[in-house]
Protein backbone atom coordinates (compact mmCIF):
# COMPACT_ATOMS: atom_id res chain seq x y z
CA UNK A 1 0.00 0.00 0.00
CA UNK A 2 1.20 3.71 -0.67
CA UNK A 3 -0.27 7.10 0.07
CA UNK A 4 -1.70 8.27 2.96
CA UNK A 5 -4.26 5.88 4.92
CA UNK A 6 -7.94 7.53 4.20
CA UNK A 7 -9.33 9.90 7.54
CA UNK A 8 -12.58 8.33 9.55
CA UNK A 9 -14.84 11.20 10.14
CA UNK A 10 -15.38 11.83 13.81
CA UNK A 11 -18.40 12.88 15.68
CA UNK A 12 -18.67 14.07 19.07
CA UNK A 13 -20.57 13.90 21.99
CA UNK A 14 -20.20 16.59 24.47
CA UNK A 15 -20.98 18.19 27.58
CA UNK A 16 -20.21 21.53 29.29
CA UNK A 17 -19.55 21.36 32.65
CA UNK A 18 -19.29 22.88 35.99
CA UNK A 19 -15.86 24.33 35.51
CA UNK A 20 -17.54 26.04 32.32
CA UNK A 21 -15.51 23.67 29.70
CA UNK A 22 -16.64 21.60 27.19
CA UNK A 23 -15.47 17.97 27.41
CA UNK A 24 -16.27 14.90 24.96
CA UNK A 25 -15.82 11.41 23.69
CA UNK A 26 -15.94 10.74 19.94
CA UNK A 27 -16.89 8.03 17.92
CA UNK A 28 -17.05 7.06 14.30
CA UNK A 29 -19.25 9.62 12.27
CA UNK A 30 -20.16 6.58 9.92
CA UNK A 31 -21.71 4.53 12.72
CA UNK A 32 -23.76 7.36 14.01
CA UNK A 33 -26.98 7.88 12.84
CA UNK A 34 -30.43 10.50 14.19
CA UNK A 35 -32.69 8.90 16.15
CA UNK A 36 -30.97 5.71 17.24
CA UNK A 37 -29.97 7.14 20.87
CA UNK A 38 -26.40 5.86 20.49
CA UNK A 39 -24.71 7.01 24.26
CA UNK A 40 -20.75 6.66 25.23
CA UNK A 41 -19.62 6.58 28.59
CA UNK A 42 -19.23 9.26 31.04
CA UNK A 43 -17.71 9.46 34.86
CA UNK A 44 -19.71 10.81 37.35
CA UNK A 45 -16.48 12.06 39.41
CA UNK A 46 -15.50 14.03 35.45
CA UNK A 47 -18.51 17.00 36.70
CA UNK A 48 -15.55 17.59 40.03
CA UNK A 49 -12.85 18.48 37.37
CA UNK A 50 -10.97 21.77 38.41
CA UNK A 51 -10.69 24.17 35.18
CA UNK A 52 -7.36 22.98 36.33
CA UNK A 53 -7.72 19.50 35.61
CA UNK A 54 -7.10 18.29 39.02
CA UNK A 55 -10.64 16.14 40.67
CA UNK A 56 -11.75 17.86 43.71
CA UNK A 57 -10.74 16.31 46.83
CA UNK A 58 -13.30 15.26 48.62
CA UNK A 59 -16.01 15.01 45.91
CA UNK A 60 -19.62 13.27 46.35
CA UNK A 61 -18.08 10.19 43.89
CA UNK A 62 -14.75 8.73 44.07
CA UNK A 63 -14.26 6.05 41.34
CA UNK A 64 -17.60 4.19 41.90
CA UNK A 65 -20.59 5.02 39.00
CA UNK A 66 -20.96 5.06 35.58
CA UNK A 67 -23.31 7.42 33.28
CA UNK A 68 -23.88 8.20 29.31
CA UNK A 69 -23.74 10.84 27.07
CA UNK A 70 -27.52 10.72 24.93
CA UNK A 71 -26.61 13.12 22.19
CA UNK A 72 -29.58 15.34 21.48
CA UNK A 73 -30.35 15.38 17.41
CA UNK A 74 -32.12 18.72 17.37
CA UNK A 75 -28.01 20.30 18.51
CA UNK A 76 -25.93 18.37 16.13
CA UNK A 77 -23.79 20.69 14.48
CA UNK A 78 -21.30 19.28 10.93
CA UNK A 79 -19.57 22.25 9.50
CA UNK A 80 -16.47 22.92 7.89
CA UNK A 81 -13.38 25.64 10.25
CA UNK A 82 -11.85 27.65 7.76
CA UNK A 83 -7.86 25.69 8.30
CA UNK A 84 -9.07 22.49 10.10
CA UNK A 85 -8.41 19.20 8.14
CA UNK A 86 -11.80 18.30 9.24
CA UNK A 87 -15.68 19.43 9.79
CA UNK A 88 -16.19 20.04 13.61
CA UNK A 89 -18.74 17.96 14.14
CA UNK A 90 -20.42 17.92 17.49
CA UNK A 91 -23.43 16.69 19.46
CA UNK A 92 -24.59 18.33 22.46
CA UNK A 93 -25.40 16.11 24.87
CA UNK A 94 -27.56 15.48 27.93
CA UNK A 95 -25.49 13.15 30.75
CA UNK A 96 -28.17 10.75 31.83
CA UNK A 97 -27.82 7.30 34.59
CA UNK A 98 -27.89 3.85 32.41
CA UNK A 99 -31.48 3.79 31.90
CA UNK A 100 -31.52 7.27 30.18
CA UNK A 101 -33.48 9.07 33.09
CA UNK A 102 -31.73 12.59 33.50
CA UNK A 103 -28.39 12.88 35.98
CA UNK A 104 -28.93 14.94 38.91
CA UNK A 105 -25.61 17.35 38.01
CA UNK A 106 -26.65 17.24 34.27
CA UNK A 107 -26.45 21.10 33.49
CA UNK A 108 -27.93 21.09 30.04
CA UNK A 109 -30.78 19.03 31.90
CA UNK A 110 -31.24 21.62 35.05
CA UNK A 111 -31.71 24.14 31.88
CA UNK A 112 -34.33 21.80 30.29
CA UNK A 113 -36.28 21.21 33.18
CA UNK A 114 -36.19 25.03 34.64
CA UNK A 115 -38.11 26.35 31.24
CA UNK A 116 -40.65 23.55 31.09
CA UNK A 117 -41.26 24.44 34.37
CA UNK A 118 -41.45 28.00 32.89
CA UNK A 119 -43.77 27.06 29.94
CA UNK A 120 -45.95 24.73 32.33
CA UNK A 121 -46.73 27.34 34.90
CA UNK A 122 -46.85 30.53 32.65
CA UNK A 123 -47.25 29.83 29.51
CA UNK A 124 -44.39 31.55 28.72
CA UNK A 125 -41.27 30.72 26.38
CA UNK A 126 -37.82 32.38 27.13
CA UNK A 127 -35.98 33.87 23.71
CA UNK A 128 -32.24 34.28 24.57
CA UNK A 129 -28.83 34.73 23.13
CA UNK A 130 -25.10 34.90 24.27
CA UNK A 131 -23.09 37.91 23.88
CA UNK A 132 -19.25 37.32 23.85
CA UNK A 133 -16.31 39.18 24.07
CA UNK A 134 -12.86 37.64 23.56
CA UNK A 135 -9.33 38.71 23.43
CA UNK A 136 -6.33 37.62 21.22
CA UNK A 137 -3.17 37.50 22.82
CA UNK A 138 0.35 37.53 21.39
CA UNK A 139 -0.73 38.48 17.97
CA UNK A 140 1.91 41.58 18.09
CA UNK A 141 -0.46 43.84 15.85
CA UNK A 142 0.20 47.66 15.22
CA UNK A 143 -1.84 49.29 17.93
CA UNK A 144 -5.38 50.29 16.81
CA UNK A 145 -8.04 52.67 18.18
CA UNK A 146 -10.66 51.24 20.16
CA UNK A 147 -14.09 50.37 18.08
CA UNK A 148 -11.49 51.35 14.94
CA UNK A 149 -12.31 49.91 11.40
CA UNK A 150 -8.43 49.43 11.44
CA UNK A 151 -8.60 47.27 14.35
CA UNK A 152 -10.97 44.85 12.19
CA UNK A 153 -8.91 44.96 8.91
CA UNK A 154 -6.02 44.05 10.53
CA UNK A 155 -7.43 40.50 11.84
CA UNK A 156 -8.57 40.10 8.45
CA UNK A 157 -10.18 37.85 6.96
CA UNK A 158 -10.62 36.42 10.61
CA UNK A 159 -14.08 37.97 11.28
CA UNK A 160 -15.61 37.29 7.36
CA UNK A 161 -14.25 33.33 8.71
CA UNK A 162 -15.65 33.21 11.93
CA UNK A 163 -19.32 34.95 10.61
CA UNK A 164 -19.32 32.52 7.70
CA UNK A 165 -18.57 29.30 9.93
CA UNK A 166 -20.91 30.16 12.40
CA UNK A 167 -23.34 30.79 9.51
CA UNK A 168 -22.80 27.46 8.10
CA UNK A 169 -23.55 26.05 11.60
CA UNK A 170 -26.84 27.20 11.45
CA UNK A 171 -26.50 29.58 14.13
CA UNK A 172 -27.05 33.00 13.21
CA UNK A 173 -24.17 35.53 13.49
CA UNK A 174 -25.49 38.97 13.71
CA UNK A 175 -22.54 41.44 14.34
CA UNK A 176 -18.76 41.14 14.84
CA UNK A 177 -17.10 44.12 15.77
CA UNK A 178 -13.46 45.28 17.26
CA UNK A 179 -14.45 45.99 21.09
CA UNK A 180 -12.56 49.01 23.77
CA UNK A 181 -10.10 46.21 24.86
CA UNK A 182 -6.93 45.69 22.83
CA UNK A 183 -7.34 43.08 20.36
CA UNK A 184 -10.53 42.67 21.86
CA UNK A 185 -13.67 41.26 19.78
CA UNK A 186 -16.99 40.97 20.24
CA UNK A 187 -19.57 38.56 18.52
CA UNK A 188 -22.95 38.15 18.69
CA UNK A 189 -25.95 35.65 17.72
CA UNK A 190 -29.20 36.07 16.69
CA UNK A 191 -31.66 35.04 19.41
CA UNK A 192 -32.91 31.53 19.65
CA UNK A 193 -35.20 28.84 21.93
CA UNK A 194 -33.59 29.09 25.15
CA UNK A 195 -31.69 25.56 25.31
CA UNK A 196 -30.94 26.22 21.38
CA UNK A 197 -28.69 29.85 22.36
CA UNK A 198 -27.11 27.69 25.67
CA UNK A 199 -25.89 24.94 22.92
CA UNK A 200 -24.94 28.06 20.36
CA UNK A 201 -23.02 29.66 22.89
CA UNK A 202 -20.86 26.89 23.53
CA UNK A 203 -20.43 26.14 19.75
CA UNK A 204 -18.97 29.55 19.29
CA UNK A 205 -16.98 29.79 21.62
CA UNK A 206 -15.03 26.43 20.28
CA UNK A 207 -15.28 27.80 17.00
CA UNK A 208 -13.70 31.23 17.78
CA UNK A 209 -11.04 28.93 19.36
CA UNK A 210 -10.23 26.86 16.61
CA UNK A 211 -10.28 29.67 14.04
CA UNK A 212 -7.46 31.08 16.57
CA UNK A 213 -5.28 27.88 16.90
CA UNK A 214 -5.51 27.49 13.00
CA UNK A 215 -3.93 31.25 12.63
CA UNK A 216 -1.09 30.33 15.42
CA UNK A 217 -2.72 32.85 17.35
CA UNK A 218 -4.60 32.38 21.21
CA UNK A 219 -7.78 33.82 22.24
CA UNK A 220 -9.14 34.04 25.51
CA UNK A 221 -12.56 34.63 26.74
CA UNK A 222 -11.42 34.98 30.64
CA UNK A 223 -13.05 37.79 32.29
CA UNK A 224 -9.75 39.42 32.90
CA UNK A 225 -6.53 38.29 31.15
CA UNK A 226 -5.08 40.89 33.32
CA UNK A 227 -5.20 43.00 36.53
CA UNK A 228 -5.53 46.42 34.99
CA UNK A 229 -6.59 45.24 31.11
CA UNK A 230 -10.26 45.47 30.26
CA UNK A 231 -12.48 42.55 30.87
CA UNK A 232 -14.51 39.89 28.99
CA UNK A 233 -17.99 39.54 29.87
CA UNK A 234 -20.54 37.38 28.54
CA UNK A 235 -24.26 39.78 28.33
CA UNK A 236 -27.21 37.32 28.42
CA UNK A 237 -30.29 38.43 26.52
CA UNK A 238 -33.48 37.37 27.38
CA UNK A 239 -37.24 38.12 26.14
CA UNK A 240 -40.51 36.09 26.56
CA UNK A 241 -43.35 34.52 24.41
CA UNK A 242 -46.50 33.71 25.38
CA UNK A 243 -48.56 30.53 23.95
CA UNK A 244 -49.68 31.83 20.68
CA UNK A 245 -45.96 33.03 20.07
CA UNK A 246 -46.88 37.00 21.05
CA UNK A 247 -43.76 38.87 22.36
CA UNK A 248 -44.34 39.34 26.02
CA UNK A 249 -41.95 41.43 27.72
CA UNK A 250 -43.00 45.28 26.71
CA UNK A 251 -46.09 46.99 28.01
CA UNK A 252 -45.39 50.70 26.96
CA UNK A 253 -47.95 51.76 29.77
CA UNK A 254 -45.80 50.70 32.13
CA UNK A 255 -42.25 52.20 33.77
CA UNK A 256 -38.86 51.45 31.56
CA UNK A 257 -41.59 49.59 29.22
CA UNK A 258 -41.62 46.27 30.79
CA UNK A 259 -44.35 44.03 30.87
CA UNK A 260 -45.54 42.91 34.59
CA UNK A 261 -44.85 39.14 33.95
CA UNK A 262 -41.12 40.39 32.48
CA UNK A 263 -41.33 42.78 35.76
CA UNK A 264 -41.80 40.11 38.70
CA UNK A 265 -38.82 37.80 36.57
CA UNK A 266 -36.43 40.68 36.74
CA UNK A 267 -37.40 40.68 40.36
CA UNK A 268 -36.98 37.13 41.18
CA UNK A 269 -33.54 37.51 39.54
CA UNK A 270 -32.14 40.38 41.72
CA UNK A 271 -33.94 38.95 44.94
CA UNK A 272 -31.12 35.94 44.47
CA UNK A 273 -28.40 37.52 42.32
CA UNK A 274 -25.43 37.43 45.04
CA UNK A 275 -26.14 34.09 45.11
CA UNK A 276 -26.39 33.37 41.03
CA UNK A 277 -23.07 35.18 40.71
CA UNK A 278 -21.41 31.80 41.86
CA UNK A 279 -22.84 30.42 39.19
CA UNK A 280 -22.82 32.99 36.43
CA UNK A 281 -19.35 34.68 37.30
CA UNK A 282 -17.29 31.77 39.33
CA UNK A 283 -13.80 31.89 39.00
CA UNK A 284 -11.86 34.04 41.36
CA UNK A 285 -10.71 36.67 38.84
CA UNK A 286 -14.37 37.09 38.02
CA UNK A 287 -14.51 39.43 40.49
CA UNK A 288 -11.91 41.58 39.41
CA UNK A 289 -14.57 42.71 37.10
CA UNK A 290 -17.41 42.79 39.20
CA UNK A 291 -16.55 46.48 40.09
CA UNK A 292 -17.70 49.93 40.15
CA UNK A 293 -16.94 52.01 37.01
CA UNK A 294 -16.04 49.17 34.98
CA UNK A 295 -19.16 49.15 32.76
CA UNK A 296 -20.13 45.75 34.08
CA UNK A 297 -21.90 44.53 37.34
CA UNK A 298 -21.47 45.85 40.90
CA UNK A 299 -24.73 45.68 42.73
CA UNK A 300 -28.25 44.61 42.06
CA UNK A 301 -29.52 47.27 40.22
CA UNK A 302 -31.93 47.37 37.70
CA UNK A 303 -31.19 50.05 35.17
CA UNK A 304 -32.34 51.64 31.98
CA UNK A 305 -29.89 51.71 29.09
CA UNK A 306 -27.73 51.87 31.96
CA UNK A 307 -24.47 49.67 31.29
CA UNK A 308 -23.38 49.24 34.94
CA UNK A 309 -26.87 47.94 35.68
CA UNK A 310 -27.05 44.96 36.68
CA UNK A 311 -30.09 44.02 34.40
CA UNK A 312 -30.25 46.39 31.89
CA UNK A 313 -33.41 47.16 29.83
CA UNK A 314 -32.08 47.39 26.22
CA UNK A 315 -32.55 49.66 23.97
CA UNK A 316 -35.40 49.39 21.06
CA UNK A 317 -34.20 50.32 17.79
CA UNK A 318 -36.87 52.04 16.05
CA UNK A 319 -35.15 53.13 13.12
CA UNK A 320 -37.42 51.49 10.08
CA UNK A 321 -40.40 49.53 10.43
CA UNK A 322 -39.41 46.88 12.73
CA UNK A 323 -41.95 45.92 15.75
CA UNK A 324 -40.06 47.55 18.79
CA UNK A 325 -41.85 44.18 20.89
CA UNK A 326 -40.25 42.12 18.93
CA UNK A 327 -36.65 43.17 19.92
CA UNK A 328 -37.18 44.45 23.31
CA UNK A 329 -35.09 42.25 25.85
CA UNK A 330 -33.66 42.70 28.75
CA UNK A 331 -29.39 41.99 29.44
CA UNK A 332 -28.16 40.26 32.68
CA UNK A 333 -25.19 41.56 32.75
CA UNK A 334 -22.95 39.76 35.55
CA UNK A 335 -21.66 37.19 33.91
CA UNK A 336 -18.36 35.64 32.05
CA UNK A 337 -17.38 32.50 30.11
CA UNK A 338 -15.95 30.92 32.78
CA UNK A 339 -19.73 29.50 33.57
CA UNK A 340 -21.25 26.93 31.70
CA UNK A 341 -24.33 28.52 29.46
CA UNK A 342 -27.05 25.89 30.40
CA UNK A 343 -26.16 26.27 34.31
CA UNK A 344 -25.95 29.50 34.17
CA UNK A 345 -29.59 30.77 32.07
CA UNK A 346 -30.65 27.97 34.04
CA UNK A 347 -30.33 29.28 37.36
CA UNK A 348 -31.08 32.38 35.56
CA UNK A 349 -34.66 31.03 34.93
CA UNK A 350 -35.15 29.42 37.94
CA UNK A 351 -34.89 33.27 39.69
CA UNK A 352 -37.01 34.60 37.29
CA UNK A 353 -39.82 31.91 37.96
CA UNK A 354 -39.51 32.27 41.78
CA UNK A 355 -40.29 35.86 41.16
CA UNK A 356 -43.55 35.52 38.78
CA UNK A 357 -44.38 32.67 41.54
CA UNK A 358 -44.20 35.15 44.51
CA UNK A 359 -46.17 38.02 42.27
CA UNK A 360 -42.93 40.66 42.71
CA UNK A 361 -43.88 44.13 41.68
CA UNK A 362 -41.26 45.67 39.80
CA UNK A 363 -38.42 46.80 40.90
CA UNK A 364 -37.23 50.45 40.73
CA UNK A 365 -34.93 51.62 37.80
CA UNK A 366 -31.86 53.31 38.80
CA UNK A 367 -28.92 55.09 36.76
CA UNK A 368 -26.05 56.75 38.35
CA UNK A 369 -23.31 55.78 41.00
CA UNK A 370 -24.58 54.20 44.19
CA UNK A 371 -21.76 54.90 46.05
CA UNK A 372 -23.03 58.46 46.35
CA UNK A 373 -26.25 57.35 47.65
CA UNK A 374 -26.77 56.94 51.79
CA UNK A 375 -27.13 53.19 52.66
CA UNK A 376 -30.98 53.90 53.31
CA UNK A 377 -31.26 55.21 49.81
CA UNK A 378 -29.67 51.93 48.64
CA UNK A 379 -31.69 50.03 50.95
CA UNK A 380 -35.11 51.39 49.71
CA UNK A 381 -33.64 50.83 45.65
CA UNK A 382 -32.79 47.35 46.44
CA UNK A 383 -28.70 48.17 45.51
CA UNK A 384 -27.26 45.73 47.36
CA UNK A 385 -23.51 45.21 46.94
CA UNK A 386 -22.89 42.08 44.77
CA UNK A 387 -20.42 39.09 46.50
CA UNK A 388 -16.57 40.50 45.94
CA UNK A 389 -14.74 37.13 45.67
CA UNK A 390 -15.73 33.75 44.98
CA UNK A 391 -15.63 32.98 48.54
CA UNK A 392 -18.12 35.64 49.73
CA UNK A 393 -20.05 34.43 46.68
CA UNK A 394 -20.47 30.47 47.51
CA UNK A 395 -21.08 31.41 51.00
CA UNK A 396 -23.77 33.69 49.58
CA UNK A 397 -24.61 30.50 47.74
CA UNK A 398 -25.14 28.28 50.74
CA UNK A 399 -26.79 30.59 52.55
CA UNK A 400 -29.52 31.17 49.93
CA UNK A 401 -31.69 27.90 50.77
CA UNK A 402 -33.95 29.10 47.69
CA UNK A 403 -31.53 28.73 45.20
CA UNK A 404 -30.32 25.95 46.75
CA UNK A 405 -32.94 24.24 46.61
CA UNK A 406 -33.41 24.12 43.18
CA UNK A 407 -30.21 20.99 42.93
CA UNK A 408 -30.14 17.96 44.14
CA UNK A 409 -27.68 18.37 47.35
CA UNK A 410 -25.31 15.97 45.67
CA UNK A 411 -25.36 19.06 43.01
CA UNK A 412 -24.48 21.33 45.60
CA UNK A 413 -22.31 19.75 47.02
CA UNK A 414 -20.21 18.42 43.68
CA UNK A 415 -20.53 22.19 42.63
CA UNK A 416 -19.44 23.67 45.52
CA UNK A 417 -16.63 21.40 46.57
CA UNK A 418 -15.23 21.93 42.86
CA UNK A 419 -15.00 25.86 43.03
CA UNK A 420 -13.92 25.30 46.52
CA UNK A 421 -11.02 23.13 45.39
CA UNK A 422 -10.32 25.83 42.12
CA UNK A 423 -9.79 28.47 44.71
CA UNK A 424 -6.83 26.14 46.52
CA UNK A 425 -5.25 25.51 43.65
CA UNK A 426 -5.80 28.92 41.85
CA UNK A 427 -3.94 30.17 45.39
CA UNK A 428 -4.51 33.71 46.99
CA UNK A 429 -2.43 36.38 44.51
CA UNK A 430 -5.13 38.08 42.08
CA UNK A 431 -2.69 39.20 39.85
CA UNK A 432 -1.18 38.93 36.29
CA UNK A 433 0.34 35.29 36.96
CA UNK A 434 -3.59 34.08 37.99
CA UNK A 435 -5.07 35.48 35.18
CA UNK A 436 -2.71 34.19 32.87
CA UNK A 437 -3.50 30.73 34.07
CA UNK A 438 -7.19 31.82 33.22
CA UNK A 439 -6.67 33.04 30.16
CA UNK A 440 -4.56 29.96 28.92
CA UNK A 441 -7.52 27.63 29.86
CA UNK A 442 -10.48 29.91 29.05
Amino acid sequence: MSGNPALEPLVTFVTTDYAGITRGRSIAASSYAPGQQKTVGWVPANMSLTPFDLIADPNPWGSSGDLRLLPDDNAHFNFAIEGSATPLDIIMSDIVELDGKPWVCCPRSFLKQALADLAAETGLTLLASFEHEFQLLGVNWPAAPAFALQAQRRADPFGPALMGALRDAGVAPEVFIPEYGKDQFEITLAPADALASADRAVLLRETVRELCRNRGWHCSFAPKTAVNGVGNGVHIHFSFRDAKGTPSTQDATLPGGVSAVAASFVAGILSHLPALTAFTAPSPISYLRLQPHHWSSSYTWFGDRDREASLRICPVNRVGKADPAKTFNIEYRPADATACPHLALGVIVRAGLEGIRRKLAAPPLFSGDPALLEQSERDALGLQRLPQSLVQALDTLLADKTVCGWFAPVAIETYVGMKRMEIKLAGDAMDDAMCRRYSDIY
